[in-house]
């Protein structure tokens, strides 16, 4: 599975307070299954829920989900395409610790397709890509919040 550690990096590098202290970022895969069938390959999909706890969150909360949003847009985007996935694949809950932090423990079902090809008497593994953006899909490079620089996004 690619998704957890590339989610993680994405947010390590926009998000300041995790840039400083990585460690508070834990990453867990939960209620995990593989889904294949009867076809002639042996490719199959990982299917999963993502959970990301983040201790001591003391930032603004958009400078975490907004990073987090453009990253599922790339590599999740039927996150976004329908209601019922809109309402169950991205979730969070907070434990208020005090008036200046908290822990923030978000849930998102994720998906990765995996090709396995077989070459003679070898059997070749693939990870794809999700379908691609559209051209026109304008990539932001910076992220403001309240009207301050916060970050450099990666295009």
């Amino acid at each position: 599975m690619l998704k957890p550690n590339q989610l993680r990096k994405a947010l390590t590098a926009s998000v300041p307070l995790l840039l400083r202290n990585p460690d508070s970022l834990n990453v867990f895969i939960d209620s995990g299954r593989i889904v294949s069938t009867l076809a002639t390959s042996l490719s199959f999909e990982y299917q999963y829920r993502l959970n990301m706890v983040i201790t001591d969150y003391t930032g603004d909360i958009d400078v975490l989900i907004v990073p987090m949003l453009e990253w599922l847009r790339v590599n999740e985007p039927d996150m976004m395409a329908t209601k019922e996935k809109q309402q169950t694949g991205f979730t969070f809950k907070a434990d208020v610790i005090s008036d200046t932090a908290c822990d923030i423990s978000i849930d998102l079902l994720l998906s990765e397709r995996v090709i396995v090809q077989r070459i003679g008497d070898e059997l070749h593994v693939n990870h794809l890509n999700e379908n691609p953006l559209p051209e026109n899909d304008y990539r932001p490079l910076q992220l403001y919040a309240h009207g301050a620089l916060i970050s450099e996004l990666d295009s």
